[in-house]
């Protein structure tokens, strides 16, 4: 079965004051049919570009995912397409090689 590549639109990016590598959160919407948000950005750890980090719902003393990509491929789609994105806002905010600093 092949599978048709994932298409991220509709990307929002609010950003936050920097702390621990956060930099902002982000709501999208995959393949035109679901609408995607509260997904938290931060910064890479080696540098390199944004990593998405899903909510959870606390029930009890556990933290319960309530959504994340299952598959790689999609996982690296969306976070290519964000971090695109966030890098954009911040280039015409803050200039282009704008570096996140805490």
């Amino acid at each position: 079965m092949s599978q048709t590549p994932t298409k991220i639109s509709e990307i929002q990016f609010v950003p936050v004051k920097p702390r621990d590598g956060h930099v902002g959160f982000v709501s999208f919407v995959i393949d035109g049919k679901f609408w995607i948000g509260s997904v938290a950005v931060y910064t890479r750890l080696d540098g390199t570009g944004y990593r998405l980090v899903y909510p959870t719902r606390k029930v009890g003393e556990k933290n319960l995912n309530t959504f994340h990509p299952i598959s790689s491929e999609v996982g690296r789609a969306m976070e290519e397409a964000v971090g695109n994105k966030v890098t954009e806002i911040l280039d015409e905010n803050y200039g282009s090689q704008t570096t996140i600093r805490e």
